[in-house]
């Protein structure tokens, strides 16, 4: 796997953590990706439910007029609030203070990737989370302030998600490393026996094999004539012929030729010759 695979995994497994905020009823649902503040209470366990209002004003940057006015009842309501004229962590108190559980903040412009929206924690006790214009444009039009209608999601998953996609770039990296460690270990192996193994036997060596004179055997009409089987001519009475340690014979320029050019082996039977090295 090339470096730039590899941050590329990594940058997705490290990206902002997120998870989904949902809008359902008896005739629709929604499913929308959400990015968690980095203040306040994160969303846990199952995630949580109600019902879902648009703040008003709209940014939540004054006191928002409608209340929540849910506590104490088990029931719980978010509001939606918008983008722009006053920080998250100003729009996060003022939901909190209007009695909400959770603040559902949407972007004011069309952007390819969620905000984190940052701030300081003390004092906060309600989760918050960012979602898409078009996202937040969609849960104001069809949200009703409705039981449960709205549910934001647990970020536990995606962290579960993160750790797995990390996991599997280690032990990508990790096989990478060691098959590349092998092919070079068997590169230089394989270099290191050729180079220690010659193609040819030394002149000396094939010089020092012993030779004789062919004979003919008396002629008979169930004799066959012998050959060489490098040149495939048959042999004639005087013919020198060369012989190798497994006894097999060939004309003493051929097989001269064959060992010292071509080959380290007897062309019959493949015994090797002693190279001499």
């Amino acid at each position: 796997m090339s470096p730039r695979v590899v941050l590329l995994f990594l940058a997705a497994a490290l990206r902002p953590c997120a998870a989904l905020v949902r809008l359902h009823s008896a005739t629709f649902s929604f499913t929308f990706l959400d990015a968690p503040a980095r203040f306040g209470p994160r969303v846990g366990g199952d995630g949580i439910c109600g019902s879902l209002r648009a703040a008003e004003p709209a940014e939540a940057c004054e006191p928002i007029k409608d209340r929540g006015g849910r506590r104490g009842t088990g029931r719980k309501a978010f509001v939606l609030i918008a983008r722009g004229n006053c920080s998250f962590e100003e729009k996060v108190r003022a939901a909190q203070q209007a009695g909400f559980d959770a603040a559902v903040v949407y972007d004011d412009e069309e952007k390819s990737s969620l905000y984190s929206m940052v701030g300081e924690s003390e004092g906060i006790h309600i989760p918050a989370i960012f979602v898409s214009k078009m996202a937040g444009e969609t849960l104001k039009k069809f949200a009703r302030g409705e039981d449960d209608e709205c549910c934001i999601n647990s970020s536990m998953d995606e962290t579960a998600g993160t750790v797995l996609v990390m996991s599997f770039v280690s032990l990508v990296v990790i096989i990478s490393v060691l098959a590349s460690f092998l092919f070079a270990r068997n590169c230089r192996l394989l270099r290191h026996g050729v180079d220690n193994h010659p193609t040819y036997v030394k002149k000396y060596v094939v010089e020092k094999l012993p030779c004789s004179a062919y004979i003919a055997p008396c002629s008979s009409e169930d004799n066959f004539l012998e050959a060489c089987a490098i040149c495939l001519e048959d042999y004639n009475n005087g013919d020198m012929l060369r012989h190798l340690p497994c006894k097999h014979g060939f004309h003493k320029i051929c097989i001269d030729s064959w060992l010292t050019k071509w080959g380290t082996f007897c062309p019959i039977c493949k015994l090797e010759v002693t190279s001499g090295e």
